[in-house]
């Protein structure tokens, strides 16, 4: 007695996964199920965007990041992406953030006389944890190693917690530009696309009404054989008149209006503070400055190339935005003054109300993972 033979269709079936085939019918299943719903939340986003005004979105979107935040698949990433609306209450610049540079300057002053002397102690001062309330971390922070001590130039580093990445911290001084010439050509982002050989393209994204911070997209060239790098960025300043003192600070982020380029190598980690002290006045030449900075380049090279390249990178740009501070003192080059035009104050931020995109979500999928160098 024979067996029975399979259904037809089952035997064409199983004659595939036989001859290699059965992995591709599970991708088209895949991409079927997904195609499926990514359209139902296409539908969703316009039904949405007919029934509601574009203020009451980004509450209801606020709502669901709230809610959704957290999740495995990054789903508020995903509905924020959909509606084409940056979450602000997520991701501003908080007060607190600005206030925690200006007082690792504060630290650093109260160790070492670094304002009245041309040395500086070889370990600044150790600072308190970024997440403040967080008390489950097992180990101290890294001790500050000194990598190089120039009369008006210290950078140190120190390793990253849980990664092969180091964070570098850098304290100068000069004399012969103001702190308010300096601050303004550090957030020019037209000027510094002619003093910047590297940038490929700055621009703002968006504004937030309440706190004033931006976002920013930054393509900029690396160094032969490596990609271009893209850096997605908010960022918020402010100027302190009474305390004398002026805070630059950015961070990564993530903007529905800039999705991945196949071009450039997306940049996520990235984090950046400067403060400012100005020796006598904002609109008087001298200055010292604390900058502390991190990134995560994603390139394949040994750890010690990327901190080499790092460590000789960072007095380079610093070299460069001196040099054009002194251009636009000395040529007279028109340079906005972000001191004077700050259009809002830190005290307003308690009662939010986000300022959507002006600009719309194209669409666009995020270009497969590749070894970067």
């Amino acid at each position: 007695m024979f067996p029975r033979r399979p259904p037809a269709g089952l035997a064409a079936w199983l004659a595939g996964a036989r001859g290699g085939g059965l992995l591709g019918l599970l991708a088209n299943q895949c991409r079927f199920v997904t195609g499926l719903r990514v359209r139902r939340s296409q539908q969703i986003a316009q039904l949405y965007g007919r029934l509601y005004s574009e203020s009451a979105r980004c509450v209801l979107l606020g709502r669901l990041w709230r809610r959704l935040r957290g999740r495995p698949g990054h789903a508020s990433a995903l509905m924020a992406a959909l509606a084409g609306v940056f979450v602000w209450d997520e991701e501003r610049i908080q007060e607190e953030e600005l206030q925690r540079s200006i007082n690792e300057m504060k630290r650093l002053e109260e160790v070492s006389n670094v304002f009245q002397s041309s040395g500086v102690e070889r370990h600044p001062p150790e600072s308190k944890s970024q997440t403040d309330g967080n008390e489950d971390l097992k180990d101290k922070e890294q001790p500050w190693e000194m990598v190089m001590d120039k009369k008006h130039f210290k950078l140190w580093r120190r390793p990253v917690e849980g990664s092969h990445l180091y964070q570098y911290r850098v304290f100068g001084t000069y004399t012969d530009v103001t702190p308010r010439q300096f601050f303004n050509v550090q957030l020019d982002t037209e000027y510094r696309k002619k003093w910047d050989a590297l940038v490929i393209k700055l621009e703002v994204i968006e504004r937030d009404v309440v706190s004033g911070s931006e976002v920013l997209h930054w393509v900029t060239h690396f160094p032969y054989p490596m990609y271009s790098r893209d850096y997605v960025y908010v960022r918020r300043y402010s100027v302190d008149q009474e305390n004398n003192v002026m805070v630059l600070v950015s961070r990564a982020v993530e903007h529905p209006s800039v999705p991945e380029s196949p071009e450039f190598v997306r940049v996520r980690s990235y984090e950046s503070q400067m403060v400012i002290r100005p020796h006598k006045s904002f609109d008087e030449n001298g200055f010292d400055y604390l900058l502390t900075y991190s990134d995560n380049p994603q390139t394949v090279f040994p750890r010690y190339c990327v901190s080499w390249m790092v460590s000789s990178g960072m007095p380079d740009f610093l070299e460069k935005l001196h040099t054009a501070t002194l251009k636009a003192k000395n040529m007279e080059i028109k340079v906005k003054d972000y001191i004077s035009a700050k259009p809002l104050e830190m005290s307003s931020e308690a009662k939010a109300t986000t300022q959507s995109s002006e600009r719309k979500n194209e669409g666009s999928c995020s270009p497969a993972r590749i070894e970067y160098a």
